[in-house]
């Protein structure tokens, strides 16, 4: 386990991402699956900015003390007919007041819920005193909502192809179609997440939605670039297969990845934490809670599918195919001249490989400098203590009788 987390943190390939790509395709193709039927069977849990609707907002301080939401949603309960589409405290201390969100209430039912409001709780108004006064009530238009989601809407659009411009000049097309496959990913994951939970949907869910695209985009983009950094003039060498180049970029950056998600969320906690479990804010917790899927969903579409997806689009050019081709030869080779020369015994592989190429390296430095001829004996003639082999003197000479 030390091992694979070591080799993990530095890079070299500990985990098969693109060789399990089917795997990532199926896990991901399901997921949509179940997130589209929710969304066209369950439907969104949209707020009263998108349905149209009334607000009703009091002061949390009542004659007897602090008023509870449980409080405030029994008497519009018991008044009304029907439980509120939600009741809670926003803001602290003095400020701190409670805010109630219902379908849409005619005069007379706002103004008998208001009296009734004021009768049962007695909100203090900013005299300090009990006033009717200090409870208000507004509506809202569902328009407002439906501009909203348009403008999204046409944001989400320009963006788009933003990306994709940006993307097939940097990159390459294929990689530009990759990361626009992984956008929409992760776009139909947070929304089916939003419709299977209920999560209920406002203009700061919207607005969520929007911001995590960028942090989605930057993650591809980082993988992207350490994959063509890797596979530069890959097509000219048969060490590894453009597959493998890939999968050894995806965990080159995969560290990188879980890190800045990991550090990305640190914010978005804290405005959970202090925005709605201290502030009571609500528009807060929709924007962290959107966020939150978002980055999740994000990261893991850069790492599991965006890259797959390069490599199959890759792996579909003859060049590439034709390349691994060469590769898968020259690895059988090897593995042939393996089998055919053993090893010699009692020497490791990795051993005969080091004595391999240290005589590679030494052998230039082994051939010996033309000094003299060398004797037969291994002396070389004009040495000053070599004798020489001829006979000397008459014995040296031939007799000629």
């Amino acid at each position: 386990m030390a091992g694979t987390l070591g080799r993990l943190y530095s890079g070299t390939g500990a985990l098969d991402v693109v060789g399990r790509r089917r795997i990532w395709y199926s896990v991901s193709g399901l997921l949509v699956a179940i997130c589209i039927l929710s969304m066209l069977l369950r439907g969104f849990n949209l707020g009263i900015d998108f349905e149209g609707g009334t607000r009703v907002q009091l002061p949390a301080q009542g004659a007897t003390g602090a008023i509870s939401t449980q409080q405030v949603e029994r008497v519009f309960t018991a008044t009304v007919g029907q439980p509120p589409e939600s009741v809670q405290t926003v803001g602290t201390g003095s400020a701190a007041s409670i805010l109630i969100r219902s379908a849409a209430l005619d005069t007379r039912t706002s103004f008998v819920l208001k009296r009734a409001l004021y009768e049962q709780l007695h909100p203090l108004g900013k005299d300090g005193r009990p006033s009717e006064q200090a409870i208000s009530d507004s509506a809202v238009s569902a328009t407002w909502g439906g501009e909203i989601s348009r403008q999204a809407l046409i944001a989400l659009v320009v963006f788009l192809g933003l990306v994709t411009v940006f993307l097939a000049v940097y990159f390459e097309p294929r990689m530009a179609l990759a990361a626009l496959i992984a956008l929409v990913h992760d776009v139909l994951v947070t929304a089916g997440i939003y419709s299977l939970i209920g999560f209920e949907v406002t203009p700061a869910s919207v607005i969520g939605l929007l911001t995590i695209l960028g942090f989605s985009l930057y993650d591809t983009v980082v993988v992207f670039d350490k994959v063509q950094e890797n596979t530069r003039g890959l097509l000219g060498l048969t060490r590894r297969t453009y597959a493998e180049a890939a999968n050894l970029a995806v965990n080159q950056t995969l560290m990188r990845s879980i890190n800045t998600s990991l550090i990305a969320v640190l914010p978005v906690l804290s405005l959970l934490v202090v925005g709605v479990g201290l502030l009571g804010v609500g528009t807060l917790k929709d924007l962290a809670l959107v966020q939150m899927v978002g980055i999740t969903a994000g990261t893991m579409s850069s790492i599991f599918l965006a890259t797959p997806l390069v490599v199959d689009l890759t792996m579909g050019r003859p060049a590439y195919r034709q390349q691994a081709e060469r590769v898968a030869a020259r690895r059988e080779k090897l593995a042939r001249k393996t089998a055919t020369n053993p090893e010699p015994e009692g020497e490791t592989a990795s051993t005969a490989a080091d004595s391999t190429s240290t005589a590679d390296a030494l052998t230039p430095a082994a051939v010996p400098t033309a000094v003299g001829k060398t004797a037969p004996g291994g002396r070389r003639r004009g040495h000053p203590g070599a004798k020489s082999s001829r006979p000397s003197g008459k014995a040296g000479r031939s007799s000629r009788r």
